[in-house]
């Protein structure tokens, strides 16, 4: 490595952390701005846009360059991802109602008309869409379209066509049947085994219990899922209805 890049690494900006292997940190730490992650390297961006690529709304671990970095190395693909700060108007984050074979309980996008909020589009080259679609069974891409979603970039460009990943089992809902808001994985699952003696008797009663039952015990993660639905505790995300373009 160019001893001159070696403050752009993961590690030295501190994004070196995976959710995948801290489940308590999902959905990891995200970049303070737009750039393009090359290996282990975070560089600058000439520029926000990027045609022949595709752009992919992250609401969860997909902004979080070391999970993208081990997604990548783990198919091979040493091809860079544009990471690209964006405003979105009208998707919140809500969780995904279902236990991740990783440990922890995943962010979903939800419809949140009137709603703000920084995230990242990540633009992804075929390779690497089919790639990202591969690590992402519980889940379908779909395209958030412009009348109804705003994707604004740094520079006030906006965004059509632009997809995302919606939840196939739905998301959480806050006790009054709107969906929840995702507060950071020790604070819901810390909240979620207070509320079910069902699911303590399942994964424990404390986060670190839950992450270390959870791992990679796929019959138990099922169990979790159907449990969140036998206890009513599933909504729709308001964009089940949209398809992938």
């Amino acid at each position: 490595m160019d001893g001159r890049q070696e403050h752009r690494t993961l590690e030295a900006l501190g994004l070196g952390r995976a959710p995948r292997d801290h489940p308590l940190l999902y959905p990891g730490v995200w970049p303070a701005g737009s750039g393009l992650l090359a290996g282990d390297l975070l560089l600058p961006l000439d520029r926000l846009t990027h045609p022949g690529r595709s752009p992919v709304l992250a609401v969860g671990s997909n902004a979080s360059p070391a999970q993208l970095r081990y997604k990548m190395a783990a198919l091979g693909i040493t091809s860079p991802v544009p990471m690209v700060r964006a405003r979105v108007t009208g998707i919140g984050v809500g969780v995904s109602a279902h236990v991740s074979l990783l440990g922890y309980m995943s962010a979903s996008p939800v419809d949140s008309p009137g709603v703000t909020r920084e995230l990242f589009v990540i633009w992804l080259d075929d390779e690497q869409l089919t790639a990202v679609d591969a690590t992402e069974p519980n889940y379908d891409r779909v395209v958030l379209p412009a009348s109804r979603f705003r994707v604004e970039l740094e520079d006030g460009e906006t965004l059509s066509d632009v997809f995302s990943y919606v939840n196939r089992h739905g998301v959480l809902h806050n006790g009054t049947g709107a969906p929840r808001s995702h507060p950071g994985q020790r604070t819901l699952i810390t909240e979620l085994l207070l509320g079910s003696p069902a699911l303590r008797r399942l994964f424990g009663a404390t986060p670190e219990e839950f992450v270390t039952r959870a791992r990679a015990d796929a019959l138990l993660c099922r169990q979790g899922t159907r449990l969140f639905a036998e206890e009513k505790r599933v909504t729709n995300s308001g964009l089940e209805h949209l398809r992938c373009g």
